[in-house]
């Protein structure tokens, strides 16, 4: 018996395309990952994969989780230079319904529904206040946030631009810090820290402020320098770790995320023991008055491959509206 597919889901980052059908039971299928850089515009990536696994077949409806905010219907990525609308992908492919939401949002509303193997605790093993809000955050390619307000009667995502936010240092050294990436690029937000290009602006920061030569080429040889024990290297992953913790922290007190706060991206599954061992939590709780408060908020670090398409699958199964 073949399968029946309901509908195609994505995860449109600003690095890879990650595309897959979903059956009637909702599980996703024939997932595929694409190189960004390799394709002119998303429409382009969608022909392909539809080619490849359906043939002149559409399935009926689309949602796509998509890496900035979208605007009555349209994007413009934030990390590269594509622009999509639910307009033209309805009349390229004729869906009968597509759907662009952020992709934080999508791991929102996966959050609740991703199976333990897939997620691991950082920090205490408590739990979260049922149908409190839920907040997710990650490091990329940018930095994306999203928080899920919860209750008997359903789940709101609630997307936002909180990597925009501004940085707020903590000490002698991120004051610096800050200072450095200010002059640089007029102000310092969170995802010019805390983000695959922020790793390496904080590794050539770091450098300057210890007098010496940034002799690394990018982030994914920070990365693997830390690895071999490499002393900067080292100090910028385990001060990207604690600053991570401390935003982390700020993000659960402004969404109230007393149901927890989850981890994504993917900068945060390849340090996961120095987010377990090091500052992370510690930064996290921090908050003056309000520590109680969050030594009772679990972080969890997602390690799903695929949480912002179980969120689109999700979406998909809400009643289809068309184009808007």
């Amino acid at each position: 018996m073949k399968n029946v597919y309901t509908g195609l889901v994505g995860d449109i980052g600003g690095t890879h395309a990650r595309l897959a059908l979903v059956d009637e039971e909702g599980h996703i299928r024939h997932p595929v990952t694409y190189e960004e850089r390799n394709y002119p515009s998303l429409t382009e990536v969608i022909a392909t994969y539809l080619e490849k696994t359906l043939g002149r077949k559409r399935p009926g409806r689309a949602v796509l989780a998509v890496a900035g905010p979208v605007v009555d219907g349209e994007i413009q990525f934030t990390n590269n230079s594509w622009r999509a609308s639910e307009g033209e992908l309805f009349v390229a492919f004729e869906f009968e319904s597509v759907r662009l939401i952020n992709d934080f949002a999508a791991q929102a509303l996966a959050a609740p529904l991703l199976p333990a193997d897939t997620l691991r605790r950082i920090g205490p093993d408590v739990r979260g206040a049922d149908f409190a809000p839920l907040v997710v955050l990650g490091a990329g390619t940018g930095f994306g946030v999203a928080g899920l307000a919860r209750s008997e009667r359903g789940d709101v995502e609630v997307a936002g631009e909180g990597g925009h936010a501004a940085f707020a240092p903590t000490d002698d050294v991120e004051i610096e810090v800050d200072r450095i990436l200010s002059r640089r690029f007029g102000r310092t937000s969170i995802e010019r820290i805390l983000s695959g290009p922020g790793l390496f602006n904080l590794y050539s920061a770091l450098a300057e402020i210890r007098g010496v030569e940034p002799v690394l080429a990018d982030e994914a040889a920070v990365t693997a320098a830390a690895g071999k024990g490499e002393a900067l290297a080292s100090e910028t992953l385990d001060r990207f770790c604690a600053i991570l913790g401390s935003v982390a922290g700020d993000l659960a007190l402004t969404y109230g995320a007393r149901g927890g706060v989850y981890i994504s991206g993917g900068l945060a599954p390849r340090m996961a023991d120095r987010l377990a061992g090091g500052d992370f939590r510690r930064r996290f709780e921090a908050k003056g008055r309000m520590s109680a408060y969050m030594a009772e908020i679990p972080t969890t670090l997602i390690q799903h491959p695929y949480a912002a398409l179980v969120g689109a699958a999700r979406a998909l199964k809400r009643p289809a509206v068309g184009l808007r």
